[in-house]
């Protein structure tokens, strides 16, 4: 598990320990090296971890200069998924809870996000540019419950003043929601559990979709992909997105959404080095007329 010394990721150490006992579990400090007192910080959780008789390693990773939370949190995780394999843990643990989330959902609906964007932070996903088994197992706890735990153990957990400095929007969404008496952060989180499972079951339709409406075009000569699309539109979106993928290239939902409105309108669509062509075909035995959108690589541009 991850531990920073926090009281989230304490109260999880505390937790994981007393349900699953020191010989099961292992825990990681990454130091990011970003303040002074990181490496201390690292050091008392290791402390700790001896006192428990848990396993404990301390990463010490940098971060890349830009955008600090960003570059940050991929390093982190990086870090946790070279570690995974090398401690050859079952998962990774993090101690993210119900107000986390209720932040996340906040945050990503003043983005306009869809439905995968407003599903938050998943219960189980893969390490983040790893791979690898991530769980998040406090995300129905609110944080106040966890400093509880970590207080009523007598410790004092390590203060990151980042989670305060409101240069960062999830600094002021905290305090906006801290600020508000008629929110309730569990009702949010609950929320986006709900989304979570709307969210797996448009994964479920999408990879069935694969399965059963896109085949090579024999015009191609194998380069290619008719997708017989039939299906609602959040469900067309997460197709497009791996025909695009399955040919090479990378698209964002944003840009397979904008690609499924134009051939929705019987528009030509490019993306990502892929054409897509809208057309409609009919089906051999059943007289039936089925929309079939087609994709293929673009073909090279004349350089006259």
């Amino acid at each position: 598990m991850a531990v920073s010394g926090g009281p989230d990721s304490l109260a999880l150490l505390l937790l994981a320990h007393a349900a699953c006992g020191a010989d099961r579990i292992a825990a990681a400090t990454i130091d990011h090296g970003l303040r002074p007192e990181s490496a201390a910080e690292a050091d008392f959780v290791a402390g700790l971890c001896a006192e428990l008789g848990v396993a404990h390693t301390t990463i010490r990773v940098e971060v890349d200069e830009g955008n600090l939370q960003a570059n940050a949190r991929s390093a982190r995780y990086l870090a946790l998924g070279q570690w995974h394999d090398e401690a050859r843990v079952s998962a990774v643990m993090t101690a993210h809870h119900a107000d986390d989330q209720a932040e996340t959902l906040l945050m990503r609906l003043n983005r306009g996000s869809g439905v995968s964007g407003l599903a938050g932070i998943r219960s189980t996903a893969e390490i983040p540019g790893w791979g690898g088994t991530l769980f998040r197992p406090l995300l129905r706890w609110r944080k106040t419950e966890l400093e509880a735990i970590v207080a009523g153990a007598g410790i004092e957990p390590v203060r990151d003043p980042s989670n305060t400095d409101e240069q960062f929007d999830r600094a002021r969404v905290r305090r906006f929601l801290e600020e508000q008496d008629w929110i309730d952060p569990a009702m949010l989180a609950a929320s986006a559990e709900h989304l979570e499972d709307a969210w797996r079951a448009i994964e479920w339709f999408a990879a069935e979709d694969w399965e059963t409406h896109v085949v090579p075009d024999s015009d191609q000569q194998g380069r290619g992909f008719r997708y017989y699309a039939n299906v609602p539109r959040a469900v067309a979106i997460e197709t497009i997105g791996r025909i695009i993928t399955e040919l090479g290239g990378t698209a964002s939902r944003g840009e397979a959404a904008r690609a499924f409105d134009r051939l929705w309108q019987g528009e030509n669509a490019s993306l990502a080095g892929v054409l897509a062509v809208p057309g409609t075909e009919r089906l051999e035995g059943t007289g039936i007329t089925m929309r079939v959108w087609r994709f293929a690589p673009e073909p090279p541009r004349s350089s006259t």
